[in-house]
């Protein structure tokens, strides 16, 4: 009987060690699952290649008409290449090298700087991007770090040329967005703070919110996103001052 006791206390025993064993077993992968669930939410920015095309057909287009060194090639997304018709007109007397290319992002920009910008021997650069890594959910400092990779390209190139930053703007479609932008506008206003005769911070906010505080919804087209001519008349109001204080005077 005492035997059969035993052996059934062995048996119990044994059978709690290996419950338990098979319980950390099972934690274990819950574990991994979560740490990989936390990796994949970390956004990343998309391949610059994809734009390989758009950039070569500008370099192509180079071949026949080289803009000379000297000019402020201005460089973002959509809304700078929207901006491509009339830009020249909006900031004379200064000579801009238009080079916007929809859909871009800071990270794209970073990435194509060299030949996109530092070729062309510019005395200054005009920035905007920042618009579509809000729409894709990249974080205000993935955007800053990104910002700084483009401006160490281009400094180590032209050490003497100064970059001109656009805020993030506003928009209806994103205006849910809009505190994230608020924060990466901050960060990049903070870099350009640290450099200032190099870098400087242009806010286009100030004229694209209403008195109300949220943004007009008299300058944007169809989609909510894109400006009609009266934000790029708001554009060339912050901007082109500025341009002027500084380019005209270098100009001479």
């Amino acid at each position: 009987m005492l035997n059969t006791r035993k052996m059934l206390a062995v048996v119990g025993l044994c059978a709690a060690m290996l419950g338990g064993a098979a319980n950390a077993a099972d934690s274990t992968p819950v574990k991994v699952a979560v740490a990989s669930n936390a990796a994949q939410a970390v956004k990343k920015y998309g391949d610059p290649t994809r734009f390989e095309k758009v950039i070569q057909a500008f370099e192509a287009k180079d071949k026949t008409a080289t803009p000379l060194p000297g000019g402020i090639v201005c460089i973002g997304s959509s809304s700078m290449a929207n901006w491509h018709p009339t830009i020249q007109q909006d900031l004379a007397p200064l000579k801009i090298i238009a080079r916007g290319f929809g859909g871009s992002t800071m990270n794209d920009a970073a990435y194509y700087a060299e030949r996109m910008v530092v070729r062309y021997r510019p005395k200054a650069v005009v920035l905007y991007e920042g618009d579509n890594d809000i729409g894709s959910g990249m974080s205000p400092k993935q955007i800053c770090e990104a910002f700084e990779s483009f401006v160490s390209t281009v400094q180590k190139g032209l050490p003497e040329a100064r970059i001109y930053v656009i805020s993030i703007k506003p928009s209806l479609k994103r205006w849910n967005l809009w505190p994230t932008s608020v924060e990466a506008n901050k960060l990049i206003a903070g870099v350009c703070a640290k450099d200032p005769n190099r870098l400087t911070y242009v806010s286009v906010v100030e004229g694209m919110l209403g008195t109300d505080g949220k943004v007009r919804d008299d300058i944007f087209r169809a989609d909510k996103l894109h400006m009609t001519a009266k934000g790029y008349e708001i554009w060339k109001g912050a901007l082109k001052p500025v341009l002027m204080a500084k380019e005209a005077i270098a100009s001479k």
